[in-house]
């Protein structure tokens, strides 16, 4: 009981505290060893842990005892992470009501198992779901092929479109769930949270609305502050950083999503490494300052390509004249590293682009700490219809960077000279 007093006094400590202070500490008691002492919390790598006795057996299996019985139900490496994600993406509203609001966190192997479980959890045989039009691939492809074979139908919309969205949500007032990306991959439009979250709960009070805030990550912007109850992220990309792992990770601020996720993370099987949870948490105590120079670097690559004869048009959510950019400025508290781009060559010039570049790695992913490019019509995306991706904007010509941490003039200068084999 004193332990338990003692650590719910650290958690509300940190979450007084700035970002950086709770990305370096938050959750970092809860696997430590009290003979040990580490200062770098422990893998605990194993599938399963042992009991002193019978009785204490007992008492885990019946839930009348805190500790660990197998991996897949819970370890502490894991957990280290779990707690950092709670006082990171939700502190704010945790703070706003600390008596009623309780931020839940779970780790998963990637981040589509993520999302299909988020799915499995929530969604039955004859359930709606309302999506965002433009969603990573593999997304789509779940929503619209995977999900129809368990009787489960999805509407896609633009839900940057305000209108847009709330005619979609008219024309299904019982859909269970709402799920979007903001800012979207590729396209980087952005949905004001805050408002498809009103909109779609003076319809549907009881609808659950779903943030994929991948790219954003909580250092620029937290939609459980601005009325979502579900955040995912693909941990594979900021997160972690380092491009060392793939993993997910489900945020919510509802009691009864955490309970029905934990069920099909017991029963589904759907548990991380504890290597790779440790590995997420390492990189995560460095989000910050990373996050800080991506953003410096994007805007300089931006205006950069803005700029460039070669280039038609840039979508980044730090320039000016991009269509989204005082929303951006209202919902986030800077503007990211990804940057999508058209070229006028099309085609062509975007794969005379990436063949010629030398600092920019070509793969697919990004977030890591060294710039990635890659062409989403035919990698991230090629599994989404030609028509489809016409439609929601993701071209031919289309090229998207994540722009890393390398001094941002050596990244200019190597797209410079790559772009000038267009002309």
């Amino acid at each position: 009981m004193e332990d338990s007093k003692r650590k719910n006094a650290i958690e509300r400590f940190y979450l007084k505290c700035g970002f950086a202070t709770r990305a370096l500490h938050a959750g970092e008691d809860i696997s430590q060893d009290t003979r040990i002492h580490s200062h770098t919390n422990a893998i605990y790598q194993t599938s399963t842990f042992k009991f002193e006795n019978a009785e204490e057996g007992a008492k885990l299996f019946e839930h009348k005892k805190h500790g660990y019985i197998y991996t897949r139900l819970g370890n502490p490496t894991v957990m280290v992470l779990e707690a950092k994600m709670n006082a990171l993406e939700g502190r704010n509203a945790k703070l706003e009501q600390p008596d009623k609001v309780r931020i839940s966190s779970l780790v998963f192997p990637s981040g589509m198992s993520a999302i299909s479980s988020t799915m499995l959890a929530l969604l039955e045989s004859g359930d709606k779901l309302i999506s965002g039009e433009v969603l990573y691939g593999c997304t789509e492809d779940l929503f619209a092929k995977m999900l129809p074979k368990f009787n489960i139908e999805t509407t896609f919309v633009d839900t940057s479109d305000l209108n847009a969205f709330e005619k979609a949500m008219r024309e299904n007032p019982n859909a269970k769930l709402v799920y979007f990306e903001t800012p979207t991959n590729p396209t980087m439009a952005i949905t004001d949270i805050r408002k498809v979250t009103e909109i779609a709960r003076s319809i549907n009070k009881n609808i659950h609305i779903i943030v994929d805030n991948t790219f954003a990550t909580p250092f620029l912007q937290r939609p459980l502050e601005l009325g979502a109850d579900i955040v995912l992220h693909s941990t594979t990309k900021y997160i972690c950083g380092h491009g060392t792992v793939v993993g997910g990770v489900v945020v919510t601020s509802c009691d009864d999503v955490k309970d029905a996720l934990y069920k099909v993370m017991v029963d589904i099987g759907p548990s991380p490494s504890p290597f790779d949870a440790w590995l997420v948490n390492m990189g995560l105590k460095t989000l910050p300052v990373r996050m800080q120079r991506h953003c410096q670097n994007a805007m300089e690559v931006a205006t950069f390509l803005e700029n460039h004869p070669a280039v038609a048009t840039v979508a980044y959510p730090g320039l000016k004249n991009f269509k989204f950019h005082q929303l951006a400025k209202e919902q986030m508290d800077d503007f990211g590293g990804i940057i999508s781009f058209e070229l006028k060559g099309g085609y062509q010039a975007g794969k005379n682009l990436m063949d010629n570049v030398h600092i920019f790695t070509l793969a697919v992913s990004l977030g890591c700490v060294d710039s990635l490019i890659q062409h989403p019509a035919s990698m991230t995306h090629a599994t989404v219809p030609k028509e489809v991706r016409q439609r929601v904007g993701i071209t031919d010509g289309l090229v998207r960077i994540s722009v890393g941490l390398e001094d941002a003039d050596d990244l200019i200068r190597d797209l410079d000279q790559a772009l000038k084999k267009n002309s």
